[in-house]
């Protein structure tokens, strides 16, 4: 039943690399909370651990220090903070503590499974003085009620009798993971919170209020323990004892219960967390819903859990026959996207989610890029969240272009969780004003895909004007063209260029569709609020509708390609076969400048912008970028090998497409690029989905309409998914020889196959088509 969606890895080795991996591979989150897979009784103090809980968009801020102060570069940033420790159990059998660095592991597994949105770990630990017990550990953080996450501690004694003591930890003492060889991560140890309430309340919860340093935010976590034999709940003091002990910032509940050989016990630990962005008296809201989640068995939530996944498996279905282990890697990359994505507009998707604290927890371009396309067809209300997100900071982007320089408009952060500006570093952060374009861009194919035209009318519109602004005046009319200057595109090895072809590109998209909703807007009378608001004028329209005609998109004739920037081609070729001195990307051991200086490539840059504009270039200038760039890139970014994949299968390259494809899929899976212990790369994961639908599916969402043009690899038998287009609910099934849409919900559409349109189709079989 659950083929293809358990995700289980056996054996224990205790290596230090397998923990920190397993760590983030096996974290719960839910979209609001996130807890890293730790083991609750810890490991020795030497081994090396990121012990974390975190909550989408509550940060503290933390200077940021400029060597020489210039206008306008930030000197503080957000951080997402390490919020407490509710994960803590720690188990003594009979005076002898369980320590699975210690005595024998019997046996060992850890599962995570897809459909029950639980992980378990279970073990057979061997005491030194010969006891046995089975441990099983079932945790969950709810996607039915948010703030909610559980513990399911069972113990089962397998040739003893005695007495089970479990030390269950509830502390306000936690700090950030940092690592200044790794910028990736925080450089130095910051104290964010300080513990401002501990106590028990009138339920007999332990509550812990904590706030910033100097964010201005406060967060407030409770806990209660039930425990139960096989025979029901236990009570206290006559089934067994409980003391609480109430430190400076934590408190202790330990729990003393009779233990009988072959008979279970199960301690379940419950945790309610809620911050000051979303409530007003945290400690009071906690408080309630832990009221809430006590007042339920354990298995309600759990069937809330399941009832929850199987209307997210329903919409977002995809399935591949013929390699079992694609398909599961492909159903870890879309859970943990679910996981991962925030639930309201008071947050984003970090580049690790919430599985860990690599890039502080900052929202990227990725989310637009990378992650909406997977939301926008399969659940459009998360999507609008996420999008609403952006309107949410907008007068903040406001600000920054003000900084920047432009009286008009908005220029979104590079990297950000508040909405105000985190990059340090201009060259390869600020600079790459793309954002404003991704933005709009995502704005645009959800609109196209959705049919939400109120989202447009209450916020999409106003990001896509605000932005258009923005390119007008940083832009500059030259020879009868528009051109942008001394910007970064998505290539970080290529910084502060003129006319990076990608962000010329989205620039023009941005423009043009600015002018589009102003039209429509106007067309139907809903003008007026967004003329009062902004003050947008015809005669501005018409500056952005000239300046997307003439904007200047490079183009070789000589080598029939599309440069990446003016000076690109200009440039030295790099030395791919030198050693590499590493694991890590070249930057690890090369000056930035360096790299500036030559052509090679972090990662898709024009090989992007052919992707996501393919009419904007000749079949053959796409084929031809396509091999100049894949020669040159290094594919340091997470991001990039998904992008070429997709490319590769518009030009018919089935069986490059496909390695790119098995290698973006099992990325965090086999820790491909040696860091997934500072967490999962999201935008990865929802490329390794836009490898199928635009990649092998070939689906291009324009104004004409949703066109495809599918393919299959040579390795698998078929392939099936499901898209909502415009409201409807469409399953597409490829096999070897054919491809099938099929309505399932809601009206007929018309769809373009090989370049051919279907009006109306409800149910179409055609044979594949090479090309």
């Amino acid at each position: 039943m659950n083929q293809g969606f358990v995700f289980r890895k056996d054996g224990f080795t205790g290596a230090e690399q397998e923990l920190l991996v397993n760590e983030t591979l096996f974290h719960n989150a839910n979209g609001y909370f996130g807890v890293r897979g730790n083991f609750e009784e810890r490991y020795p103090s030497d081994c090396p651990t990121v012990r974390g809980q975190y909550v989408n968009g509550f940060y503290n801020f933390s200077d940021m220090k400029q060597p020489e102060k210039h206008y306008g570069f930030p000197e503080q940033k957000q951080t997402m903070v390490n919020t407490f420790d509710t994960q803590t159990m720690v188990l003594t059998l009979e005076g002898e503590q369980v320590d699975l660095f210690q005595g024998t592991v019997l046996e060992f597994s850890r599962i995570l499974d897809m459909k029950k949105g639980t992980t378990v770990r279970r073990f057979v630990w061997e005491s030194p003085k010969g006891r046995q017990a089975e441990i099983c550990i079932t945790r969950m953080a709810s996607f039915q009620l948010l703030p909610l996450f559980t513990i399911e501690y069972q113990i089962t004694p397998l040739n003893f009798s005695g007495t089970a003591v479990m030390e269950s930890v509830h502390s306000g003492d936690v700090s950030n993971y940092f690592n200044p060889k790794d910028s990736r991560v925080a450089g130095e140890k910051i104290i964010h919170l300080r513990v401002a309430d501990l106590e028990s309340t009138e339920e007999g919860f332990s509550l812990i209020r904590s706030e910033t340093l100097r964010s201005g935010l406060d967060i407030a976590s409770v806990v209660v323990h039930k425990v139960y034999a096989e025979t029901g709940e236990l009570g206290c003091p006559n089934g067994y004892v409980r003391e609480r002990r109430i430190g400076d910032k934590d408190i202790v509940e330990t729990l003393t219960i009779p233990v009988e050989e072959r008979k279970a016990v199960t301690i379940v630990k419950y945790t309610v967390t809620c911050d000051s962005i979303r409530y007003e008296n945290v400690k009071e809201a906690a408080r309630k819903w832990m009221i809430t989640s006590v007042d339920k068995p354990l298995n309600y939530w759990y069937q809330c859990q399941a009832d929850y996944l199987e209307k997210f498996w329903e919409k977002a279905k995809i399935e591949i026959t013929g390699d079992e282990e694609l398909n599961l890697s492909l159903h870890y990359n879309l859970y943990q996207l679910l996981q991962s994505v925030g639930k309201d507009e008071y947050c984003n998707i970090g580049a690790k989610g919430l599985s860990g604290e690599g890039y502080e927890g900052h929202y990227f371009w990725d989310t637009e890029m990378y992650i909406v396309p997977f939301f926008s067809l399969t659940q459009p209300e998360v999507a609008r969240n996420l999008l609403s997100y952006r309107h949410h900071i907008l007068d903040r982007a406001r600000a920054n272009a003000r900084v920047m320089g432009y009286p008009k408009g908005a220029l979104y952060p590079w990297r950000t969780i508040n909405g105000d500006e985190c990059s340090g570093y201009y060259p390869s952060g600020s600079a790459q004003y793309h954002i404003n374009g991704d933005i709009a861009y995502a704005v645009v194919q959800y609109y196209l895909i959705t049919g939400d035209w109120n989202f447009i009318v209450s916020k999409g519109a106003e990001i896509v004007m605000e932005t258009a602004r923005m390119w007008y005046d940083l832009g500059n009319f030259y020879q009868g063209t528009f051109q942008l200057h001394d910007l970064t595109g998505p290539d970080e090895y290529s910084c502060v260029v003129n006319n990076n072809y990608y962000t010329n590109l989205t620039a023009q998209h941005n423009m043009a569709w600015a002018a589009q909703f102003y039209h429509m807007l106007k067309e139907q009378g809903q003008l007026a609020a967004l003329e009062e608001k902004i003050g947008i004028e015809e005669a501005e329209v018409e500056g952005f509708e000239e300046a997307a005609e003439k904007m200047l998109l490079l183009y070789d004739e000589k080598l029939d390609i599309n440069p990446q920037d003016d000076s690109f081609l200009s440039k030295k070729e790099w030395d791919f076969n030198q050693e590499k001195k590493t694991n890590g990307p070249i930057m690890q051991w090369n000056h930035l400048y360096r790299l500036y200086r030559y052509q090679v490539c972090k990662q898709a840059d024009t090989v992007l912008a052919h992707m996501i504009f393919e009419d904007a270039q000749k079949l053959s200038t796409m084929k031809n970028s396509f091999d100049y760039y894949e020669k040159r890139t290094t594919h340091d970014s997470s991001l990039s090998r998904c992008i070429f994949g997709i490319v590769a299968s518009k030009l018919g390259m089935k069986e490059k497409a496909y390695e790119y494809f098995d290698f973006s899929s099992k990325l965090d899976i086999l820790d491909s690029q040696h860091n997934t212990k500072d967490g999962i790369h999201t935008a990865n994961m929802g490329g390794t989905y836009m490898g199928i639908v635009y990649g092998f599916l070939g689906l291009r969402v324009k104004k004409r309409g949703f066109f495809f043009m599918p393919s299959i690899p040579e390795q698998w038998n078929s392939y099936q998914l499901r898209l909502q287009l415009k409201g409807s609910l469409i399953e597409v099934t490829v096999t070897k020889d054919s491809c099938r849409f099929q309505l399932l919900q809601g009206e007929q559409i018309t769809i373009f196959v090989y370049g051919r349109e279907y009006p109306a189709v409800s149910e179409l079989t055609i044979a594949l088509e090479e090309w």
